[in-house]
């Protein structure tokens, strides 16, 4: 599984701990992680909130990651951002118990975390427990075992409704201000990560011809 890691300006600081907790944890796994930044809150491209939803959408839809782990000073707005976007289903994750049931009973793609709120001391090994019960088992299984089937009813009919109310990422990409997306996109290792996994020619050339 190819993991994206995105932090907005206000938590940049802390994408080295948040990196470093994510692949302690998935790498032994056999899950890559692609870390898109913020590196630092000096970068050059600063990334707003909203340019997460945005970043969330461009990597899932075109097939770029499989899954993004975000987040902000309460991850609501990352949450709220992210779930704008079409085909993206991102839960808020405080603790190792959201991780689980979320990865069990939503099955989502993206998850947004708080990294101001609560984040204190040993906040790397709860960053590293959520990890654990997100991506250590199969997802979707259910909980409790006996709801499995309904759940995974629920979870079609989310994804029909969301098909529904959303244009497709192609669409989104050429009605939102274009100096967002830039700005979204402007990343300093974003080219390099992006263009050598995404698999979505279209997508690739809108965002090349910007």
């Amino acid at each position: 599984m190819k993991i994206a890691l995105i932090n907005e300006n206000s938590q940049a600081a802390k994408n080295g701990i948040i990196h470093d907790a994510l692949t302690t944890v998935v790498e032994p796994l056999g899950h890559d992680v692609h870390n898109y930044g913020m590196y630092s809150a000096d970068d050059d491209a600063q990334v707003t909130y909203p340019m997460v939803g945005l970043l969330t959408g461009i990597l899932l839809n075109s097939g770029a990651a499989d899954f993004v782990v975000t987040g902000c000073g309460t991850g609501s707005g990352s949450m709220l951002a992210a779930n704008a976007m079409p085909g993206v289903f991102c839960g808020l994750i405080v603790d190792p118990t959201d991780a689980f049931l979320f990865a069990q009973i939503n099955d989502g793609n993206a998850i947004a975390m708080p990294y101001a709120k609560g984040f204190g001391w040993a906040a790397e090994l709860n960053l590293q427990d959520c990890y654990r019960k997100l991506f250590e088992g199969e997802s979707g299984v259910g909980y409790p075992k006996e709801r499995a089937a309904i759940m995974k009813k629920n979870r079609g009919v989310l994804a029909e409704l969301k098909a529904k109310t959303c244009h497709d990422m192609l669409t989104v990409l050429k009605s939102v201000d274009q100096e967002l997306l830039k700005s979204a996109i402007a990343g300093e290792k974003f080219a390099d990560l992006f263009y050598a996994n995404s698999k979505d020619d279209a997508i690739n050339d809108y965002l090349r011809s910007l």
